[in-house]
């Protein structure tokens, strides 16, 4: 009996340390711990690493937490000027470690993806291999369910899901053909991918199909190292370009940052998955962090939800939830 007792009160001081993880980290235990005792970002340097969607947000704040430790970048969006912009930003954090030629400019539309193979022609052109690609360009979207228009559906997935899944089947084959079947592949997914966030179907859809596709390629190629990396609120401007209810109409404004996460920490936090080749990781201020972990069990999860309004899981969704409501 007193094994029983002893091992009983183990595990619930196990669980009760766990939750304490979940209220006060911001990421999942296992990323906190590498950022903390894992490999540095630092032996990254050298390596070359194609980041999309670069020249704002997470993309942005990811190159320019690589860049401090020598890392060379390919930078890709459609945007020119943010790009030269993120460019200088680069140089200057790198504090010489990379020089001009280091750091690659690479507009491209993801969904032209006629044009793809061409653009990696080039990144091997300029850098004669690539180690990492990192697939970041995407949108979210803001809408109810019963009045989202197909084609909306259809384009979301065609941006954050196929033109994803494009890209990164010409670097794998690459990668097993002429890199001895080595390399990595990311993708900036959401937790929504993780769990059902109300008002964003098609997004939520989206996310969960990548991170499925993207698992799929661990582990049918398990030489080939994959990072599926899941924000929660970030403080950025991705409303702007969110998708709505109806094709080609954008959010078209911003919101306040509320309680959300610096780009800035969540660009340390990717870099920092990616040096460690972490597979699946997120990150997230309370309350998502805790959800995340919750929608990692889906018992637990339909209980929690149960207990949870739409309102309250909209507040959380907008990175609202810490904060009082006023009437």
């Amino acid at each position: 009996m007193a094994f029983l007792e002893i091992f009983g009160g183990a595990l619930l001081l196990y669980y009760l340390v766990y939750v304490l993880f979940w209220i006060f980290l911001d990421c999942n235990f296992a990323l906190w711990f590498k950022s903390l005792f894992g490999a540095s970002i630092s032996t990254m340097r050298g390596q070359v690493l194609w980041i999309t969607g670069a020249s704002s947000g997470i993309g942005k704040a990811l190159a320019l937490n690589l860049a401090k430790h020598g890392v060379k970048l390919v930078l890709s969006a459609r945007r020119l000027t943010l790009l030269e912009e993120v460019k200088e930003e680069c140089l200057l954090e790198s504090r010489g470690l990379l020089s001009s030629k280091d750091v690659l400019i690479l507009p491209m539309d993801m969904l032209k993806l006629e044009e793809h193979e061409q653009h990696f022609k080039n990144v091997l052109n300029h850098f004669g291999h690539l180690d990492v690609l990192v697939n970041n360009a995407g949108r979210s979207q803001r809408a109810n369910w019963e009045e989202i228009h197909t084609q909306v559906d259809r384009d979301l997935f065609e941006l954050d899901v196929f033109s994803v899944l494009h890209l990164s089947r010409i670097v794998v084959r690459y990668f097993l053909e002429h890199n001895g079947g080595r390399g990595h592949i990311a993708v900036t997914s959401s937790v929504a991918g993780l769990a059902y966030v109300p008002f964003s179907a098609s997004y939520c859809a989206a996310k969960h199909a990548i991170n499925a596709y993207l698992g799929c390629l661990a582990v049918e190629q398990p030489s080939i190292n994959v990072t599926i990396f899941n924000p929660g609120p970030v403080a950025t401007d991705f409303l702007l370009e969110a998708f709505t209810d109806k094709p080609d109409e954008k959010v078209s404004k911003t919101i306040e940052n509320h309680h959300r996460l610096t780009p800035e920490r969540c660009g340390f936090l990717f870099a920092c998955a990616l040096a460690n080749k972490m597979e699946f990781s997120w990150c997230g201020r309370f309350p998502v962090n805790m959800l995340a972990y919750i929608s990692r069990h889906a018992r637990l999860l339909n209980a929690i939800r149960s207990l949870l309004t739409k309102k309250t899981l909209q507040r959380i969704r907008e990175g609202k939830a810490m904060e009082k409501q006023h009437e």
